[in-house]
């Protein structure tokens, strides 16, 4: 099954380009604007030679890395409490549903105000945008794991903290890793955000805005954003693939495997 996944999505990928290198070609759009496929994967290949290109995603992927991490301890230390303690739960659930709609890059002038340091303002936004669905998935996780379960416990003496740590966490466990996967595709999409934005001075972001404003360079700025693709693909193929290996109790009970 997960073979022909694969072939079915390689398969689309190909048509895509394939689509997308004729429609250069036969110029049904201006060349200058959207250049070949070709071009664009021969200048993405050049680019990983580029120590200035190369400098700037290192800046990305450590101010991703470091917000990401932040975000699960704090997401899922706050989501174990929430939703191990009744009385706070509706009062925490107002407080969450009215803050996590607002935007991170609406934050951007904030942070910048806030934190003197651009890695330190990249990581506050990606800190914010990725604790969300780590702690929804925590709560909504701690919230349906089997009543019978933690009873069964309780009636052989064990206390709380135990029940926590033997029923709740490890039931909870494959959906904060959910959460944590999504997360960290929202967390890519802010940082390279924050950099667009901001004004910094590295980072993928900034090298996409760059090759923009300087003009006839559509190869380029194409070819940064199909680095900032690959390196979504691969994130989230790691963490699949972290996932299937961690759960597979989880996976084997449930017939399905992370999509």
């Amino acid at each position: 099954m997960t073979g022909t996944r694969v072939v079915r999505g390689v398969t689309g990928v190909c048509a895509a380009v394939a689509l997308a290198e004729a429609v250069a070609r036969l110029e049904v759009v201006d060349p200058e604007l959207v250049p070949p496929v070709s071009a664009v994967l021969v200048r993405s290949v050049a680019l990983a030679g580029d120590p200035v290109f190369l400098a700037g995603m290192a800046d990305t992927v450590l101010a991703w890395l470091v917000g990401l991490a932040l975000a699960l301890v704090a997401a899922v230390a706050a989501g174990v409490v929430l939703g191990s303690v009744p009385w706070l739960s509706t009062p925490s659930r107002i407080v969450v549903e009215f803050l996590r709609p607002i935007p991170s890059v609406a934050l951007i002038p904030l942070a910048i105000l806030l934190f003197g340091s651009e890695t330190e303002m990249k990581v506050s936004l990606i800190f914010y945008a990725a604790t969300w669905p780590i702690l929804l998935n925590t709560l909504y996780a701690l919230r349906d794991v089997d009543p019978l379960a933690k009873e069964t416990l309780r009636s052989f003496g064990f206390g709380p903290l135990a029940v926590l740590w033997r029923v709740s966490l490890p039931s909870a466990a494959p959906f904060v890793a959910t959460g944590v996967r999504v997360a960290a595709g929202i967390a890519l999409v802010v940082v390279v955000g924050a950099e667009l934005l901001s004004g910094g001075t590295s980072g993928l972001g900034v090298f996409l805005i760059e090759a923009g404003s300087a003009g006839g360079n559509t190869d380029v700025t194409l070819a940064g954003a199909v680095w900032a693709g690959t390196l979504g693909l691969l994130v989230n193929a790691l963490l699949v693939r972290a996932e299937q290996g961690a759960f597979r109790w989880h996976f084997a009970r449930t017939g399905k495997a992370a999509a």
